[in-house]
């Protein structure tokens, strides 16, 4: 099987990732703290900045692949991949101590959310006598 969709939507997802990934290492470099946030909590926003990414882009990304593989239409692909590239974008801005509530936060988690639903539904539409 040649996955041709997913790819387009996991490239940027990985920069996005390592972006996240870079902060959290110059902040550690910075701050000199090696392992945990030691109290410090700009680093622990960017370790979760960088966690929320890391957890939404693989169930997604693996949802994913396993809609591409069992034949879904490439449409519902896309909705999932571009709902998961813009709530790894929004994200990060809306991750804020001071503010639970920020919209894009919420624009976040929610389209990542969306995301995943798209593609297990696609895998659901897909398993055979359904």
């Amino acid at each position: 099987m040649v996955y041709a969709i997913t790819p387009l939507y996991a490239l940027p997802v990985v920069a996005i990732y390592m972006v996240l990934w870079f902060r959290v290492s110059s902040a550690r470099g910075t701050t000199g703290v090696s392992f945990g946030d030691g109290g410090d909590g700009e680093l622990l926003q960017k370790i979760r900045q960088h966690g929320n990414c890391a957890e939404w882009s693989a169930l997604v990304l693996i949802l994913m692949m396993l809609a591409e593989g069992m034949g879904t239409p490439p449409i519902w692909l896309h909705i999932s991949g571009a709902l998961l590239v813009a709530g790894r974008i929004a994200h990060p801005f809306g991750l804020l101590p001071d503010n639970a509530g920020h919209p894009l936060r919420y624009v976040g988690n929610g389209t990542n959310l969306l995301a995943a639903l798209n593609a297990m539904i696609c895998i659901v539409l897909q398993t055979p006598g359904h």
